[in-house]
């Protein structure tokens, strides 16, 4: 399995879609959004190494999409929504304009079949 690294100098929104690109950080996503979670516990959920989950977790902390807390020996990993918020912003601002074209498109194909 390849688990690609996002790149360093990747930051703010950029950084948490190339994240979120990836279907396994997602998932992750899912798995800590209520309770931090060591590397461990994430990884008995996929079919990988650990060493790809700690990737993925990597990635993840990069964007700043996890926090990380030690609990005795353990890292606990849980979501941070904060940078979600950013990207929500950003598909709000573009979506009253998508949905001003969706609204051109039909009408139009509307009145091209009344013809």
């Amino acid at each position: 399995m390849t688990v690609t690294v996002a790149d360093d100098r990747a930051s703010g929104p950029d950084a948490v879609l190339r994240a979120l690109a990836d279907p396994n950080r997602r998932r992750i996503l899912r798995l800590v959004r209520n309770e931090g979670l060591a590397a461990g516990e994430v990884a008995k959920h996929f079919e990988m190494t650990q060493q790809a989950v700690s990737l993925h977790l990597k990635v993840l902390r990069g964007a700043g999409l996890l926090t990380e807390r030690r609990q005795g020996t353990k890292r606990l990993y849980a979501l941070r929504p904060e940078p979600l918020d950013v990207i929500r912003t950003l598909l709000d601002d573009l979506w009253p304009d998508a949905l001003a074209r969706l609204k051109d498109v039909v009408e139009q194909d509307l009145a091209n079949n009344r013809k």
